[in-house]
């Protein structure tokens, strides 16, 4: 579950080991860059850790957020949890 604390969505994700990590990461660089929406995150081995905000509109959390937030679930159940 998404978590909203300081104006930003937060959500951790965990995986078998590194590479399965940075491949999910790397999936959500693209779906991120065709919205023109790039979350900011970090990577430390097996976990990826995402918080996402509109810095546009002044660091808030936008329809832009829950969208892509939506998005990162998608990938993350129909990729890793089936």
């Amino acid at each position: 579950m998404w978590k909203e604390k300081n104006n930003k969505l937060s959500k951790s994700f965990e995986f078998e080991d590194f590479v399965e990590a940075f491949g999910f990461i790397t999936q959500i660089a693209i779906i991120a860059e065709k919205m023109d929406h790039h979350p900011e995150w970090r990577n430390v081995y097996n976990e990826v850790f995402i918080e996402l905000t509109t810095h546009d509109s002044g660091n808030k959390i936008t329809e832009k957020d829950r969208v892509l937030a939506s998005q990162i679930d998608a990938l993350f159940n129909k990729k890793y949890l089936s």
